[in-house]
């Protein structure tokens, strides 16, 4: 079980350390700023259909517009299988319910089963949907000429080279732990090492 609380760790501290880096900066160019569920005005709507006093994270709120956004790089197979899918899916009603006109941006254009769904979802709740390059499209445009080309020019290139990159598999995969280090590597060489300190009570 320690094993798998450090690797899971590793795995999304990677995702959220990715999207940190361009959700802040896509949220100021559509003129709006991140809001943590603790200052949300979306609620999560409880079984009776009442709002609770639980708050919903929203990647891009716009106040004067009335708009919550939700940017997604991607939407795959994946956020099922780790059950946020339901979550994904209850956020145009919840924006709706406090509001809002919830809107998804995903720049990632793969076709997906899931995002056709989700797309449908927003529509239903009187929100509205850009994919690929019309995310792109409603990003520059909403940012202005000048942020516009800032966007195309620094911004996409490197989410749109993210997008590109398709990692191989890697080799036979080894954990070693010891009292200063955690240590992944593999059959090739290649090793990750992740410090320890020993916490004293």
């Amino acid at each position: 079980m320690s094993w798998r609380k450090w690797i899971y760790d590793i795995d999304n501290r990677s995702a959220q350390e990715t999207g940190y880096l361009f959700e802040p900066v896509i949220a100021s160019c559509l003129g709006g700023e991140s809001v943590s569920h603790r200052n949300s005005p979306v609620k999560r709507i409880s079984e009776s259909g009442t709002p609770t006093n639980d708050g919903r994270q929203i990647d891009c709120y716009l106040e004067e517009e009335k708009e919550a956004y939700e940017l997604k790089l991607r939407v795959t197979i994946a956020a099922s299988g780790q059950g946020r899918f339901s979550e994904e899916m209850s956020f145009p009603y919840e924006a709706r319910m406090a509001g809002l006109t919830p809107i998804l941006i995903v720049f990632d254009s793969t076709p997906s089963a899931l995002l056709e769904k989700l797309k449908a979802k927003y529509v239903e709740h009187g929100g509205r949907y850009a994919v690929g390059e019309g995310a792109w499209r409603v990003l520059t445009e909403k940012s202005g000429d000048k942020m516009g080309k800032y966007i195309l020019k620094y911004i996409k290139p490197l989410i749109t080279k993210m997008e590109s990159e398709r990692t191989e598999l890697p080799a036979n995969l080894h954990l070693k732990t010891t009292t200063e280090q955690l240590i992944v590597y593999d059959d090739n060489g290649n090793e990750y090492i992740i410090p320890r300190k020993a916490v004293v009570e």
